[in-house]
């Protein structure tokens, strides 16, 4: 276990794996609300709490088999799912012998009954949304322009040539 400065800091730690916001978990761990966004990026970058979040995340991974792996998977399952492979679209309804792993990608079945019909609906989980998130993992989109450059400035007091 990380060690850690007080029993304030654990605090921080625990509720930090809540929705990994750190200004919240700073609030719910009972500092004072001043200035709080910079305090608490300072208290999350300290290297005893860091390695706290990091060992309760990784327990908390363990415990519920989720890692990072595992979602990029699913959202792969979703992105590049061929609907043919998993449902009848002319009869609309799911294939016997659709795998499990397709299925996963249905969002929901709806099937409405009337005295002269029956209508059936088949929705498919958002793979639009599955493959923007599955470039953002792969860094394919910048959110950000790199301005960064190599130019060396010459201070040594001699004019540049062409002056």
């Amino acid at each position: 276990m990380g060690k850690l400065k007080n029993e304030r800091h654990e605090r921080f730690c625990q509720e930090y794996l809540v929705d990994l916001n750190a200004t919240q978990a700073y609030i719910r761990a009972g500092y004072s609300p001043k200035a709080v966004s910079q305090c608490a990026s300072m208290l999350l970058a300290k290297p005893g709490v860091r390695k706290r979040v990091d060992e309760l995340l990784a327990i908390r991974s363990a415990r519920t088999g989720i890692n990072q792996d595992r979602v990029v998977r699913e959202l792969a399952r979703i992105a590049f799912l061929d609907p043919t492979a998993l449902a009848d679209l002319d009869e609309v309804k799911i294939l016997e012998n659709a795998a499990a792993d397709d299925r996963a990608a249905i969002a929901s079945v709806k099937v409405k009954s009337g005295s002269d019909f029956t209508e059936r609906e088949i929705k498919f989980a958002d793979k639009l949304k599955a493959l923007e998130l599955l470039g953002k993992h792969l860094g394919m989109y910048t959110d950000k322009i790199d301005l960064t450059t190599d130019i060396v400035l010459d201070f040594s007091g001699g004019a540049p040539d062409g002056d």
